[in-house]
């Protein structure tokens, strides 16, 4: 055999334990327990507290007899001062823990926390990639949408105010020691963040398969995420209390948490950092816009591995050309995005044209996520990317 045909060593990263399927959420107190959680601090969102789903928690905690605070000021798209606000409220409470309840951005900053709150200096110290030393915080993080896999993945996003833009911080620590991925916990996610939510799951499993840093490993949980998540959303939107449908997007989410937790995300997370950064647009929102037109783009690159997609998205490809596939893909994905709702264009959020050059000279400097994007691309292809998605 060919070297030139043999992977490259890879190595795989998720939560240090998996907790999955419908009732999962009722095992929390098995772990609070296993981690020796005394006092955690629950960070939270207000919209998570008005829902009542916060009790499925605090029971337990009670019943276990538990003393425990909350922070439920996250943000949707949230600023670093989120996270200095709940570190305060972490060493203020004399915490010694954090469970994250809520969707994305509860999850990092629950992440972000757990590695800040005993670190000796300015929070921006932490940003890019492995500057996070260690973490003693114990950490579980329980997702309320389907949604963005952070519950698996060594990634906290927050904004920038001041640079209007997105900022990362990567490190294995952020990985919590346990996820506890339950469907009946999102059920009380609303229509507008099941769909938003919904196609970013399915953005991160089609970026994880394009990746040039896919693996076997990786291609498999992308092809069942993607397979999962095209089937159910659509019946998720339609009907919040399909169960089922609930339980195959979260599993769905999972399993693109994973897979782009380890190969990556390309171009469509680099273009869809500056919009979020500088119009406060949702992540989810923002990314779905673009994934058409970044396939699109992407395509003569790495045409080919459209095959694997249409196979998950069940659509035909017998007799049809590699790129007659791709087209069918791309226009399933359009279709899939307008039955769910996502507006449709840039123009839609009232974004001035006159603004995409400023937009591809922040988006081209995401060189983290632009080295996994399977094509080459330029700053005039930025540009080009977000005039066709306006």
């Amino acid at each position: 055999m060919q070297l030139s045909s043999l992977k490259q060593v890879s190595s795989f990263k998720s939560a240090g334990k998996l907790v999955t399927g419908h009732g999962a959420a009722q095992q929390l107190q098995l772990y609070v327990q296993s981690l020796g959680m005394q006092h955690p601090l629950i960070v939270t969102d207000s919209g998570v507290v008005a829902s009542g789903t916060l009790d499925i928690i605090t029971e337990q905690l009670i019943a276990l007899n538990v003393t425990y605070g909350m922070f439920d000021q996250v943000t949707p798209e949230p600023e670093v001062e989120v996270v200095e606000m709940c570190t305060r409220a972490f060493n203020a409470g004399k915490h010694d823990s954090v469970i994250a309840v809520g969707g994305g951005s509860a999850m990092d900053i629950a992440k972000c926390v757990a590695v800040y709150a005993d670190y000796n200096g300015p929070l921006e110290e932490l940003f890019g990639e492995n500057k996070v030393a260690q973490r003693e915080i114990p950490l579980i993080a329980m997702p309320t949408t389907a949604g963005t896999g952070s519950e698996v993945t060594n990634i906290a996003i927050l904004s920038d105010k001041a640079q209007q833009m997105k900022k990362g911080i990567v490190s294995d620590c952020l990985l919590p020691d346990v996820a506890i991925v339950a469907p009946e916990l999102t059920l009380s996610c609303p229509r507008s963040v099941t769909a938003a939510s919904g196609v970013d799951a399915l953005v991160h499993a089609v970026e994880a398969y394009l990746s040039n840093f896919a693996t076997p490993i990786t291609d498999a949980l992308a092809v069942k995420a993607m397979n999962l998540i095209v089937h159910a959303l659509p019946k998720a939107f339609a009907n919040p209390n399909h169960l089922q449908a609930r339980e195959d997007m979260a599993t769905g989410s999972l399993l693109a948490g994973l897979a782009f937790g380890n190969a990556g995300v390309g171009a469509v997370h680099a273009l869809a950092y500056p919009l979020g950064g500088r119009y406060h647009l949702a992540h989810g929102v923002t990314n779905s816009l673009l994934l058409p037109f970044v396939m699109e783009w992407n395509k003569l690159a790495c045409v080919e591995r459209f095959q694997g997609i249409a196979v998950a998205f069940d659509e035909p490809v017998a007799g049809l050309s590699d790129d007659e596939v791709a087209n069918a893909v791309i226009k399933r994905m359009h279709k899939l995005c307008a039955d769910v709702e996502i507006p449709s264009g840039l123009r839609s959020f009232d974004i001035p044209e006159a603004d995409i050059p400023e937009l591809a000279a922040e988006a081209i400097k995401v060189e983290r996520l632009l080295r996994n994007n399977p094509r080459v691309l330029t700053l005039a292809d930025v540009e080009a990317i977000y005039h066709a998605a306006y």
